[in-house]
């Protein structure tokens, strides 16, 4: 069923959209159809879009060993002439996307996996991934703080991939007033157990329940945008997706390439779900205890704050392209 165009749409109402699609290496390339698929998204009345993870460059060959092939996503400045366009081409439409951030930091070049979020030619605002699996801290850092960004749908929680595996991701989120959850992914199928079918791996299943629990204990919208094809040893599952603040999933594109849309009542729908139950209010803070913001530790592997972190520099293995130089 096709979302009701923009005439037909009752007062506060909105068209919320995820996308699952292929963005590779060749930067022009990424970001000629970031713009077609925005102008699509205009055309078609969304006023919030999600792409994937890694928008601009792609995402990393191989999570166990990032490094391996030697090849990495290129870095782009946030200020840089890439996110320029495509802040450009948003318009009226609130854009979300991501891309490997280079930044400096102590004299030090660095890079973070980054969802970015613009409006009208301006950045809205920024989220560094803050979870990162496996051995993607060789080629990122981690985020350390989650915020929510004053946009023209309402207040938006950004979480990029892996993130969203984590409840106290979207519940920071949530507290901060987020009435939208858009979580941008580049998440593989299974490597130890593929399935026949991408909708059926076992990665694929944990995706969608992220999806749904986020949304539905946070009582928020959530639209997810990940990747599809392969990218080195990563095969992607696709699966964006709208859900609602019930924890419903309003629209998706399963494992194919394409663009799941929903009319939402943002802060209606929000509302509503909490109109009797209310998760944020009826939360029993003393019953948690000390636990709770404490690290765990079961002496088996480091903690990510032990990690090395990822460093470039003339002579790094780490070293990654550049696409604005």
């Amino acid at each position: 069923m096709s979302p009701a165009p923009a005439a037909a749409r009752r007062p506060g109402e909105v068209l919320l959209a995820g996308v699952a699609g292929h963005f590779g290496r060749d930067v022009e390339r990424s970001l000629t159809k970031a713009e077609a698929v925005c102008a699509s998204a205009a055309e078609a009345g969304v006023s919030l879009l999600a792409l994937p993870d890694a928008t601009v460059g792609g995402y990393v060959d191989d999570l166990v060993d990032p490094l391996r092939s030697g090849d990495l996503p290129p870095a782009v400045d946030v200020d840089g002439p890439e996110v320029a366009r495509l802040a450009a081409a948003a318009g009226d439409v609130v854009l979300c996307f991501g891309i490997a951030e280079r930044a400096v930091e102590g004299g030090e070049e660095v890079r973070y996996n980054t969802a970015v979020c613009v409006h009208r030619g301006e950045v809205l605002g920024t989220h560094r991934k803050v979870h990162l699996p496996l051995g993607e801290f060789q080629a990122y850092r981690a985020g350390d703080r989650f915020a929510a960004v004053d946009t023209p749908v309402g207040r938006v929680g950004l979480l990029v991939d892996f993130d969203k595996s984590f409840p106290e991701s979207g519940r920071a989120l949530a507290l901060d007033g987020a009435e939208v959850l858009v979580c941008l992914s580049a998440w593989p199928a299974s490597a130890t157990d593929r399935a026949e079918r991408l909708r059926l791996d076992r990665q694929a299943r944990l995706f969608d329940i992220y999806d749904a629990a986020r949304a539905a204990e946070n009582q928020v919208w959530l639209v997810s945008a990940n990747q599809t094809g392969r990218q080195g040893r990563l095969h992607f599952l696709g699966q964006a997706k709208v859900v609602d603040p019930s924890g419903d999933v309003v629209a998706r594109t399963w494992s194919q390439g394409g663009m799941a849309s929903a009319v939402a009542d943002v802060s209606g729908g929000v509302a509503q779900a909490r109109r009797r139950v209310h998760h944020l209010r009826d939360r029993v803070l003393g019953a948690y205890g000390d636990r709770v913001g404490q690290p765990y530790d079961d002496g088996s592997t480091p903690a990510v704050a032990a990690r090395p972190r990822a460093v470039a520099g003339p002579s790094s293995p780490g070293r990654w392209p550049s696409a604005s130089r």
